[in-house]
């Protein structure tokens, strides 16, 4: 009988015939760590105001039962994620899935109120990355945050994302991990405004104001997001990818790409090799899927996907750039929608990485474009998957559709009773 291993050979050997090393491509993938986004657990509801309206341009479609609840059902839900999933990884937290019986507000949270997320995440091995929440609050108002008239709705944001600082530097300094703290601000018109300049002039003198304070960027680094539109704002974005780009590249603030906040036929992986180019910072990224809009679907094995895998890997930009995800599809399985996702991701790095890319640089800086395109297309022919099998079976999760069994005997025995 034909075993895991012994395809692995057999696809290793053939990568070793165009000059790929699959041992090191694997040696690679194993250190590479992907920031799980917690929200898909419970459809972005958190624990603050779990019942509370969704705002800010979020919509989460669906009511497939077996939604966590509580902190300790998302942290169930996580680790079962987490245990079909080659590797260790980390969890990306907004700030509301604060963790405490104490009665607080956004304005009022402290490393305290997510020391029970701290603890989990010691026992489980990984990083925590965080993200302060600016949308579904009452204090959004009139479908704006940092960048309001009124002064006190300002103040009360600004305070939020100072306050979100301190909770990141404390993650990083308990988990010996950097810990990459995300702005996202979805403040913006439905209609056409007037005066596209002075909102955006109170953004940028908001996040002057919560960035004022110094944090060590070993344990906290800023990165800062763009969008260019979302429902209730498809007119006019504050916070557009022009913005964002000028604020991070002055501010010396890490620059987050998000796969779904660009026009329908606009793509991020081309954006990376010229955006490293001017940063000092590390990217960060968003890995999600828009159909037509924002509307965040599960990561599938799709042309950008991959394209930007082989930006990281053929431009060297691995150790520059932080992945996370961003998803949340609520008509499917949640547990399966974070596999599904998180492998897709992986598989698409390992086949970058399985790619002979110096000898593909060099065939194109020849100007020898029959040979670099017959090699492309030849290696959509190639093994990969033996190889993503055994990397499975090496760190000790399921291969195949395995993994699915175990979801749906979970459903079964733990979603179906909540």
């Amino acid at each position: 009988m034909t075993t895991i291993a012994d395809r692995y050979q057999v696809a290793k050997e053939r990568y070793a015939n165009i000059g790929v090393d699959t041992d090191a491509a694997l040696k690679k993938l194993q250190n590479i760590k992907i920031s799980m986004h917690c929200w898909q657990g419970d459809d972005v509801k958190g624990f603050l105001n779990p019942d509370g309206e969704l705002t800010g341009g979020i919509m989460s479609t669906g009511n497939y039962p077996g939604a966590a609840h509580t902190p300790d059902q998302l942290r169930a839900d996580l680790e079962k994620a987490y245990s079909l999933i080659p590797g260790k990884h980390k969890l990306n937290l907004h700030a509301i899935y604060l963790d405490t019986d104490e009665a607080v507000d956004l304005n009022e949270i402290e490393p305290k109120h997510f020391e029970k997320w701290v603890a989990w995440a010691k026992e489980q091995g990984i990083g925590l990355d965080f993200n302060p929440t600016f949308f579904s609050h009452p204090m959004m108002k009139d479908g704006f945050t940092l960048s309001h008239p009124d002064k006190e709705v300002r103040d009360y944001w600004i305070e939020h994302g100072k306050r979100s600082r301190r909770v990141a530097e404390y993650f990083g300094k308990e988990l010996g991990e950097t810990c990459y703290t995300n702005f996202w601000v979805p403040d913006g018109f439905k209609d056409n405004p007037i005066d596209r300049l002075t909102p955006r002039k109170r953004l940028m003198e908001s996040l002057d104001a919560i960035f004022a304070e110094e944090i060590d960027e070993a344990y906290n680094v800023d990165t800062v997001e763009s969008k260019l539109f979302g429902l209730g704002a498809e007119a006019y974005t504050v916070g557009s990818h022009e913005f964002y780009m000028g604020y991070g590249l002055t501010r010396n603030k890490a620059i987050l790409l998000d796969a779904g906040h660009f026009h329908p036929t606009e793509v991020i992986s081309n954006k990376l090799s010229a955006l490293s180019l001017f940063s000092e910072k590390n990217l960060m990224l968003h890995v999600s899927r828009p159909v037509r809009w924002d509307s965040d679907h599960v990561v599938i094995m799709d042309d950008e996907l991959q394209d930007i895998a082989k930006e990281l890997v053929r431009n060297d930009l691995l150790e520059k750039t932080a992945i996370g995800l961003d998803f949340f599809d609520a008509t499917i399985n949640r547990i399966a929608a974070w596999v599904i996702g998180t492998r897709n991701t992986q598989k698409a790095l390992l086949k970058a990485l399985l790619e002979p890319t110096t000898e593909l640089k060099a065939l194109e800086n020849n100007f020898d474009f029959t040979a670099r395109l017959a090699y492309t297309e030849e290696l959509k022919d190639f093994p990969y998957a033996d190889v993503w099998n055994y990397f499975c079976e090496q760190n000790g999760v399921p291969v195949g559709l395995d993994w699915l069994k175990e979801v749906q005997e979970y459903e079964k025995t733990i979603l179906a009773v909540r």
